[in-house]
Parts: C-alpha cells; structure tokens; sequence
C-alpha cells in the first residue's frame, strides 16, 4: 500500500491534468480503460492500495494556454492570489510566461515544483532551463520530465520523496512466473496510472511460450488502449512523438522485470531517457 504525508498544489488545465488527479484520488472506476475491460471485468486492480485526496491541498484550474498571447504581461495575475503552503506543486499546461513567474509566487510556500511535459509546446528545453536556474535561486527544487513517466529519482529529496511513496513515475513492475502465467505486482507506476491496466493485460500472456515481439505487442495495445494521452506531436529535442517514447518506456519497464536487456529497437537519441 503506498502512503505519503506529502502535501501537493496542483495547477493543470486540460485532460492531461484531470487524468493525473483522478488517478491520485484512486476513486472507483477512475481508469479510463474501464470500459476497455469490459464493465463486468473490472478488477477493482487498484482498490484500497492508495488514495491520495488528503494530500492535494489545494487544486488550480488555470486559464487555456492557447487563448492567451504568446507574451503575457503581468503573469502573475493568472496566479491564485493565495497559495497554501505544501511541499511540491505540479503545474500541467501552464502558459510558459506564467510558468516562469511561478517560482516567486511560490516562495516559502513549497519545496519542489515538477512541470510535466506531455505535449512538446508545454515546456520547451529552453523554458525549462529558465525555470531550474529560477528556481534555483528561491530555493526550489525543480524538475521538468518529459514525458511525465520518464520521472526518475534525481538527488532532490522532496520530489524524490514523491517518486517513492507515491509509486509514481518511470514504471516499475515486478513479474513471477507460475505454471506459465504472470503474478503482476506495480512497484511504481505511470503518472496517469497505465502500469495497472498493462499489468491487468499481462495477467493472460503465455510466458512459457512466447516470442518477445509477442510480448512487446501486449503492453502496445494496454498502453495505446489505456490509453496514453502523450501527445503525438514529434518533440524537436527527441526527433519522436512522446507517445512514441511513453511506449517505449512501458516496454522498456517490462523488459526490466523479466530480466531482458537486448531490446535494441529503441531509437539511439531516447536511450538516454529510456534505458
């Protein structure tokens, strides 16, 4: 069962965002593959291992970035005019120009602030580097992953903290084979929740008798099927959709769990991402 003491402040606009938290919350019948299971399949894969309502704080639905001028002038009047003190805020498609007047706002009122980018023009490389040295200076933690399942502990206590007691990030399973079938546990999972409905999937699969394509097609289809709200837009930085690299990163982390490692199909630009 995953707890946490940590507090959050969430600041989000679109599905992206809502995904995020309603997986947080674990309510029942949350997962978007709910209907892909079948209504009378559903496991209830989930129940009573965590929910995490207690510790969202405070939840800001921001303004559409794309309504708004490429410069915003007076950014932070797009900011709450109070922020409660937490440990880490998350701000999910946040317009870049309210993005950066962030940081002060949020001084002495949290440790760490994570800007997940699921769409290229969320968070640019540039934009990001800005932020950190920002953040930096008002003593902030800072991390931008991209996509927000590439999240890997980092050397930064509070959101490393978050990593690990809320089984959050860079997938992890663990899988046991008996009489040919998988026991699947979730050591961490997708931001969005997806590990759980690959591990459902992975449940049936033969691996007793099975090419490793075989497998990689299963966790394609739950991870497309979850489905996975990466955008695909190709990221100039990775030259790849980060759908694209989402999947990577779920086959890569199944891959991990039983025990293969000639997985040379992953493009040679996003091994430093996935591997």
């Amino acid at each position: 069962m995953f707890q946490s003491d940590l507090k959050l402040l969430i600041f989000h606009y679109g599905f992206f965002g809502e995904r995020f938290i309603a997986n947080l919350m674990n309510y029942t019948n949350s997962c978007p593959s709910y209907g892909a299971c079948g209504i009378n399949a559903c496991t209830q894969c989930k129940e009573k291992l965590y929910s995490f309502s207690k510790n969202i704080v405070a939840s800001f639905h921001m303004v559409d970035p794309k309504t708004l001028p490429n410069f915003v002038e007076n950014a932070e009047e797009y900011l709450p005019k109070f922020i409660p003190e937490s440990d880490l805020a998350i701000a999910v498609n946040v317009h870049p120009d309210i993005l950066l007047a962030m940081p002060k706002k949020l001084e002495g009122k949290v440790s760490a602030l994570i800007v997940p980018v699921e769409e290229p023009r969320w968070c640019s490389l540039g934009l990001a580097k800005q932020l950190e040295e920002i953040c930096e200076n008002f003593g902030i933690e800072f991390l931008a992953p991209k996509p927000f399942c590439s999240m890997r502990k980092c050397g930064k206590r509070t959101i490393d903290r978050f990593i690990e007691e809320f089984g959050l990030g860079y997938p992890e399973f663990e899988i046991k084979i008996e009489e040919g079938r998988g026991k699947i546990k979730i050591v961490r999972s997708q931001p969005c929740g997806a590990a759980w409905y690959i591990g459902i999937k992975l449940r049936s699969f033969d691996f007793l008798n099975y090419r490793i394509r075989d497998l990689w097609n299963v966790v394609s289809e739950a991870h497309h099927s979850f489905p996975c709200t990466a955008s695909m837009e190709k990221d100039p930085e990775y030259d790849e959709t980060l759908l694209h690299v989402a999947g990577y990163i779920a086959r890569h982390a199944v891959d991990m769990a039983i025990g293969y490692e000639g997985d040379e199909e992953i493009p040679q630009k996003l091994r430093r991402v996935v591997l």
